[in-house]
């Protein structure tokens, strides 16, 4: 029955991969994307499984679990709030699981808009990129309703392979997932900083990219992204106009909390500059066309 089915709203770079996933474990889902014709070829790449709902009110309407996962703070705002929106459709038995990466205090909000219908909600932001995504390999940093956690627990394992639980007090995963983004944007800019030095060297960028994996400083996202960036090919794994908005987020948090961050500081600039360049919907690696000579 529909009541079986969960819920899945946004099918971008890493909800596709998630409900993906859940779709080949045999979940039946229930779907919403902004755009129609990426729900409509998800429901055909999944025959008998996947019911595309006419809103996201009717997707929370039909499923007693129900996540959500939307690119920015606009986006999610616009399908949350609203006549038809996802807090149209919440109420008594309604659970909502928000994996996307907002402000810890717009998580906070929506946590208080669910309750008040008497719904119940969870913040699970995920920690991993495109490939993460469709591999099943996510990290979900979760907070707030233990209970839903506990029914959500089977699907996290479908699509992901670690799930953190950081209390009752929704915003700490955000929190914990903004720390996370940032100190891996500090890393990319770094990256791009260390190959543009050498390159306006005379120096191979490759050469630099091999004496970095030989050492301390080895990991997959100095192979990642340093070939994508020796390469200068940057198909969005996580788009950069994202990272630059969790840097920004961060900063926020920090300045909220009376942190000086000069390195996050210094690396968010480098990625607005990326940005005015017209690089936004690209990986962010392409932070190094900011950087190079």
């Amino acid at each position: 029955s529909m009541s079986d089915s969960i819920g899945f709203i946004g099918l971008g770079i890493m909800g596709a991969g998630m409900a993906t996933n859940l779709a080949k474990a045999g979940r039946k889902l229930v779907i919403w994307n902004r755009d129609a014709s990426k729900s409509k070829a998800f429901a055909e790449a999944h025959p008998g499984s996947v019911v595309v709902a006419p809103t996201p009110a009717d997707v929370v309407i039909s499923a007693g679990l129900t996540y959500c996962i939307l690119s920015t703070l606009e986006a999610s705002a616009a399908v949350f709030e609203g006549a038809t929106g996802v807090l149209a459709g919440v109420g008594p038995g309604k659970s909502i699981v928000d994996c996307a990466t907002l402000t810890p205090e717009r998580m906070a909000e929506m946590a208080a808009a669910v309750h008040a219908k008497g719904g119940k909600f969870l913040e699970a932001p995920v920690s991993g990129s495109k490939k993460p995504a469709l591999d099943g390999q996510l990290i979900f940093l979760a907070a707030g309703d233990n209970g839903v956690l506990d029914t959500a627990k089977a699907d996290f394992e479908l699509m992901g392979k670690a799930t953190h639980y950081y209390g009752e007090s929704v915003g700490q995963g955000s929190r914990m997932k903004l720390c996370v983004n940032m100190t891996m944007g500090i890393q990319i800019a770094a990256l791009a900083e260390g190959i543009a030095l050498c390159e306006a060297a005379g120096l191979s960028a490759d050469g630099f990219v091999e004496v970095l994996k030989q050492g301390a400083m080895n990991s997959p996202l100095i192979a990642l992204k340093g070939t994508a960036m020796i390469k200068r090919e940057y198909p969005p794994q996580f788009p950069l106009e994202h990272c630059q908005k969790d840097m920004r987020f961060a900063l926020q948090l920090g300045d909220t909390l009376g942190l000086g961050m000069p390195v996050a500081a210094a690396s968010n600039e480098l990625y607005k500059r990326a940005r005015m360049a017209g690089k936004g919907s690209e990986d962010c690696g392409a932070v190094y066309e900011a950087a190079r000579k």
